[in-house]
């Protein structure tokens, strides 16, 4: 037969589309051509493939070799689709079988010594493989990332097993997920001495999902208290492991079980905050995904590229769109920022010489827009040498997380989504307020000028305290407490009370 059809998966994002790749032998002077809009990389896989070929003790077509890859319009970047192109070549010249092809999906650099060498975006692909009912081969380095999407995936070191496989004389091994191990915290909560109010703050965060800014002097313990959030929270879920792999995969970086805490230097672009180049890639906040993203520093960070992570704040989701792709990747994290009070960081000390001029260009850095969905904005502030003494440790991250699971559960049962996540007609089904609720938060909107965002984020934070403490309904405490932590909404007015 001198023509055959082998299937293999682009990676476009988090997505993987399907490639057909379709073999033709003609007759005419030896010659291999690939089309179907293959970059670089690819065109070059005609020497790749040649190589493995013969290294491998095939005999390689000297025939006319078209290969097309379809679909035409999708362009092809990287190595992923020589082992594809291997198997089209020796089917169309009938040293392998053509019966199983169907049943396959190939995945896969060669090396010139026919060796499989590992590719990005495994995981993608064999879940794409899967919902298709066809067996992914890949190599043997992304067998244990493939082998999440949990269906069949067979791995393989060398072009010779895979087509040991395809005449049935020996079946390649299926692929294992590494062995589960427990997830060990080695920044934990009971480090941090006194700061009880940023402890608060950060539990709550925590329970209900919401975003944190921490403000005060230099060397307050914001970094640190920031680092010790992931330990705080929940496990992930099986779900919500596979969307974090997909993306890692998708980048090239190997995935870990606990949820991710990015924090770039405040020099980051915005591309490389959000994710872009000519060939989109994920970005820090989609790394971040169903983690923490936390931003030191935040006023040094370019006013443009902290504009950028409103829409996904409010979506969970970035769209990139350039002339070649368009491209969406999730981008569901939790926000952790931290800042000085002025440029110097000792407003208020006789040490301070900033301006008033420079502390307002410092504080404009952050946009009202952008503080609209920051949940809480927390002091943290300065300790003597005799309070880092005397303060005993506090609570452990164990203990703080389990109660953080009880809330997190409470929320699951109730609503089937954390707080942090309730919006319309949800918000006014599960915060219900009573007439003192409404009155105090009604006259705390109004004197310090809240948005309705602001109001709404206000209500997502009383619902969590509720949980805290185990109450069904919100009370004037909650709603109290939830408004103390808008610090840097606050007017000269002073919280009315009931």
């Amino acid at each position: 037969m001198s023509l055959s059809v082998t299937y293999t998966r682009a990676q476009l994002g988090v997505s993987a589309p399907l490639v057909t790749v379709e073999t033709h032998l003609a007759n005419g002077l030896p010659a291999f051509h690939i089309v179907g809009l293959p970059e670089a990389a690819v065109r070059e896989s005609r020497d790749r493939v040649r190589s493995a070929l013969v290294n491998s003790h095939f005999e390689f077509p000297q025939r006319r070799i078209t290969v097309n890859l379809a679909p035409a319009d999708l362009p092809k970047e990287g190595g992923r689709y020589d082992l594809a192109i291997a198997i089209g070549i020796l089917t169309a010249s009938g040293q392998v079988p053509t019966g199983p092809l169907d049943r396959y999906e190939f995945l896969g650099e060669l090396a010139l010594t026919g060796a499989l060498r590992q590719v990005s975006g495994a995981l993608p692909a064999a879940i794409a493989s899967a919902a298709a009912k066809r067996k992914l081969v890949v190599p043997r380095e992304n067998g244990s990332e493939a082998a999440l999407a949990g269906s069949e995936v067979g791995s393989a070191k060398s072009l010779l097993e895979v087509c040991a496989e395809l005449h049935g004389r020996e079946k390649l091994p299926r692929a294992e997920q590494q062995a589960e191990q427990a997830i060990t915290y080695c920044a934990d909560l009971a480090d941090v001495r006194g700061q009880l109010k940023a402890r608060r703050a950060l539990e709550v965060a925590a329970a209900g999902g919401h975003n944190l800014l921490f403000y005060g002097p230099p060397g307050t313990g914001k970094t640190m208290l920031a680092s010790r959030l992931p330990g705080i929270l929940p496990a992930l879920t099986t779900s919500e492991s596979i969307e974090v792999a997909a993306v890692y995969s998708s980048a090239g970086l190997p995935h870990q079980r606990q949820r991710p805490f990015r924090a770039p230097h405040h020099s980051a672009s915005p591309t490389a905050l959000v994710g872009g180049g000519s060939t989109p890639r994920p970005g820090e906040i989609s790394l971040a995904h169903r983690g923490v993203l936390f931003l030191d520093e935040m006023p040094e960070f370019p006013r443009h590229a902290l504009e950028i992570l409103r829409e996904p704040l409010e979506n969970g989701e970035v769209r990139i769109s350039r002339a070649r792709a368009q491209v969406t990747f999730p981008a569901r994290f939790q926000l952790v920022a931290a800042m000085n009070p002025c440029p110097c960081g000792y407003l208020g000390e006789p040490r301070c010489r900033c301006t008033p001029d420079q502390i307002d260009r410092y504080r404009n850095k952050l946009s009202g827009p952008l503080l609209d969905r920051i949940d809480m904005q927390v002091e943290v502030g300065a300790m003597s040498a005799v309070q880092l003494q005397d303060t005993p440790a506090g609570e452990s991250s164990e203990f703080v997380r389990e109660r953080v699971c009880g809330a997190r559960q409470q929320q699951m049962q109730r609503q089937g989504t954390i707080n942090s996540l309730l919006k319309g007609v949800e918000l006014e089904k599960y915060c219900v307020l009573g007439d003192r609720e409404k009155l105090l938060l009604r006259q705390s909107a109004e004197k310090l000028g809240l948005s309705a965002r602001s109001y709404h984020r206000v209500l997502k934070v009383a619902r969590t305290l509720a949980d805290l403490a185990k109450l069904e309904k919100i009370g004037t405490a909650q709603i109290a407490e939830a408004l103390a932590y808008r610090n840097l909404d606050r007017r000269q007015a002073a919280i009315p009370t009931l």
